[in-house]
């Protein structure tokens, strides 16, 4: 049949044809095409995607997903209709041809990530390889789940400033870090800056769960940064220029608890003990004591006392400048307290400190 004919004839099913008929003629030219796959050439191909593009305009969305399916493995798929089921507003149609079709180029794959929807970004994010002009779109615009599955994805592959990034976004989830910390081809700078943020079980864990050939390179960037917090938790500290850049932030009404957990994110030790000491009504010298002692009671009062979430105080306790770390569940007990301890109990438990503190003074 030629081309025009068969145009013809699919032109009276598109305009006239049950959904049923319309169906049925996307079946059997489908079908045809597979089975001649193998031996036709660019030119022929075109000519079933001239068809095809043609015929899925008024084609129901089972239908759809069903042609979706059976053309995302296909290596010489009509590239046409292939284009246009990857770019369809509903994910379950595109989202089999993002995923696997090997006709989708990289400037495809850029401008539906820079225009679709978190559905399609997860279903690009999949792929067997990914370029990194594609991963800095999806890490740019894609939610966590997206993120997650860029992380596990060994065929994905990351520019600096995509790796960085998601490197940032690690310090507030451990899942990400994780996953992040298992890459074989993380750079080493950024490998020390994710395992600096993260928690003691999440190092312990990627350490644990990472292939051989990068355990090594592991032990190694964990020992420098143990050496590091033990020379940083020892260190004479002055905490006059942070009390002022703490009080002239206040003064402003901009401090709150976001301020906090970006002090702690960004691992700036002075302005962090001298917002969570204004929080909390004492002295930064106070704060430092609580932070450095082995048992965490004290440190949970002053931030039950400060009024913070759970969350931060979490963080709190896992960044922590001290010769030691909090164990996963030392970390659930301290939970328990926190979430137990009322605030007038820590209010009263924090004057009463402040008042010892004076004495010995």
């Amino acid at each position: 049949m030629s081309h025009p004919s068969l145009l013809a004839e699919l032109e009276v099913a598109v305009k006239t044809g049950t959904p049923e008929k319309r169906v049925e003629t996307l079946r059997r030219v489908t079908n045809l095409f597979l089975d001649e796959s193998n031996r036709l050439n660019e030119e022929q191909i075109g000519v079933f995607d001239d068809v095809l593009v043609h015929l899925i305009q008024r084609i129901e969305t089972k239908a759809l997903v069903q042609l979706s399916n059976t053309l995302a493995p296909v290596d010489n798929a009509p590239t046409g209709v292939v284009r246009r089921l990857s770019n369809h507003d509903e994910i379950v149609i595109a989202a089999p041809v993002l995923t696997q079709s090997s006709r989708l180029s990289e400037s495809d794959l850029v401008s539906i990530a820079k225009r679709k929807s978190q559905g399609h970004m997860l279903a690009i994010s999949g792929r067997a390889s990914l370029s990194e002009a594609v991963t800095d779109v999806l890490v740019e615009r894609g939610n966590v789940q997206v993120h997650h599955t860029l992380a596990r994805n060994a065929g994905a592959r990351f520019s600096d400033s995509g790796y960085a990034t998601l490197v940032k976004k690690s310090g507030s989830d451990e899942t990400l870090a994780e996953k992040l910390g298992l890459r074989l081809d993380i750079p080493l700078e950024l490998l020390r800056q994710l395992l600096a943020r993260a928690s003691e079980f999440v190092r312990t864990r990627i350490l644990a769960s990472a292939p051989p050939e990068n355990q090594e390179k592991i032990k190694q960037v964990l020992a420098s940064i143990i050496n590091e917090v033990g020379r940083e938790a020892t260190a004479p500290r002055d905490f006059v220029k942070a009390d002022g850049l703490v009080y002239e932030i206040n003064r402003r009404g901009k401090l709150n608890e976001a301020v906090l957990l970006e002090f702690i994110k960004e691992r700036k030790y002075e302005e962090m003990t001298a917002t969570l000491a204004l929080f909390c009504g004492a002295k930064s010298e106070l704060i430092e004591r609580l932070l450095k002692n082995v048992r965490h009671d004290g440190l949970i009062v002053a931030c039950k006392a400060a009024k913070l979430s759970w969350p931060t105080v979490s963080l709190l306790l896992q960044s922590r400048f001290a010769h030691h770390s909090i164990s996963e569940p030392q970390l659930l007990q301290a939970k328990d307290s926190f979430l137990g301890l009322s605030q007038a109990s820590a209010q009263r438990s924090m004057r009463f400190m402040q008042v010892r503190a004076k004495v010995k003074a």
